[in-house]
């Protein structure tokens, strides 16, 4: 999806270049650097994942963490270079996020709500790397799809915290969960996805997209809405992955809206 985004974000910003070279180099360099730091995370939450997860490769025990040390490396290298290849700005970019998740997984996972933010920026900046790949970053609808999957990531990832409690405490981090409950993160959670509902109808406001975004961006609307009533109404854990869930389904349709709206501005 991280890659998909990337692609989303030529697309809006140059659409005539969406079947080039660069494209190419952006998707490689979103799906490279992100699956670099979905294993690091597994990494670093091996523990953890024993009692979260431990049907997982790593605590299941078919991959060792030599070998996804060694598979995280190479998917880094390939994000950098394709990185490289677009130009130093792209590079700087790619290197920060990289260094970015680390960070995160490394000391910034533990204090809670902070963490979650810096997960979500990883989800937002896509669109606008997209951007940059192909020398345009003032497009007010790159910046708009980038807020929107910002506060969506956000209430996702606060929702997560309502099933990883177990895990985060054993690591002590400081979840909205951990140190609030789950009413609370329910609500923390449900408040991102109303936000990311406001947001996904800037672009109709301020004419950055037209009647196809129009049309099309009424599904994940209405997913994230239903996610929305879905956790305030249980907050148990096996709702809160069911409602995850939803919201990965809705990130994924509100990505195929911005592209249907940032090819079809009319």
């Amino acid at each position: 999806m991280v890659g998909f985004a990337v692609v989303v974000g030529i697309a809006v910003a140059s659409v005539h270049q969406l079947l080039s070279f660069a494209t190419l180099m952006g998707f490689l360099t979103g799906f490279g650097v992100s699956a670099y730091s979905m294993i690091i995370n597994d990494l670093y939450d091996l523990d953890v994942d024993r009692l979260n997860r431990p049907d997982k490769p790593l605590p299941s025990g078919r991959v060792s963490p030599a070998t996804a040390m060694v598979e995280a490396l190479i998917l880094l290298a390939i994000g950098l270079v394709s990185a490289y290849v677009l130009g130093i700005p792209t590079l700087l970019v790619a290197a920060f996020y990289a260094f970015w998740s680390w960070l995160y997984n490394y000391r910034v996972k533990e204090s809670g709500f902070l963490g979650n933010t810096m997960v979500a920026t990883s989800v937002a900046i896509p669109y606008l790397y997209g951007g940059l790949s192909v020398g345009v970053t003032e497009d007010p609808l790159l910046w708009m799809m980038a807020v929107t999957s910002l506060l969506a990531a956000v209430g996702r990832e606060v929702v997560k915290t309502i099933s990883d409690v177990v895990g985060d405490r054993a690591r002590r981090v400081r979840s909205v969960m951990v140190v609030y409950g789950p009413a609370v993160a329910s609500k923390v959670g449900a408040l991102f996805f109303i936000a990311s509902i406001a947001s996904s109808i800037l672009p109709l406001v301020f004419r950055s997209a037209g009647l196809v975004y129009g049309v099309v961006v009424i599904i994940p609307i209405a997913i994230f809405a239903y996610a929305t009533k879905k956790i305030l109404k249980e907050y148990s854990a096996q709702n809160a992955i069911s409602v995850k869930n939803l919201a990965l389904i809705g990130m994924l349709t509100g990505l195929l809206a911005f592209i249907a709206g940032g090819i079809l501005r009319t």
